[in-house]
């Protein structure tokens, strides 16, 4: 289990983490999310999709938030003529916040369109792809790393 402090022991993950900075972005994507082709030129792609449903986005949300200061998080949001807009928020959502309360009460997630979110995965900023092999519907989240003040 090395001599980490935090849950997170995965040290790809780690060393990804350690070289990024204020504004960095991570994506937690899920198993539907095209991570090989919608990503930022400085980003590395990690899969931990080992089977359908394992490991979730919401798991690894949990130990990320061990290891970094999180200033934001987005959701993908739905688009109005994407037939899954009808049925309201994604029950995942909820998950997520449930996540966020139990750190502390972090931000809540915050969506954004389907294509700015493409946009924001695809830019300089973007550093770290964690892909899941969550089956949720709608769970992909973007953070952005905050600052450590102490």
């Amino acid at each position: 289990m090395g001599m980490l402090k935090h849950a997170l022991i995965h040290p790809e993950i780690n060393e990804v983490l350690a070289r990024a900075g204020h504004h960095s972005r991570i994506l937690i994507a899920d198993g539907n999310y095209p991570a090989s082709t919608k990503k930022g030129p400085n980003a590395r792609v990690i899969s931990l999709n080992l089977a359908p449903g394992l490991v979730t986005v919401s798991q690894v949300l949990e130990v990320l938030l061990t290891a970094v200061v999180v200033d934001e998080v987005n959701t993908m949001g739905i688009p109005e003529d994407d037939a899954y807009a009808r049925l309201g928020e994604p029950p995942v959502w909820e998950e997520f916040r449930g996540v966020l309360r139990r750190a502390g009460g972090l931000r809540m997630p915050t969506p954004i369109s389907k294509w700015d979110f493409y946009k924001a995965v695809e830019s300089q900023d973007h550093v770290l792809t964690i892909q899941t092999g969550d089956q949720a519907l709608w769970a992909n989240l973007l953070l952005t790393m905050g600052c450590r003040t102490a």
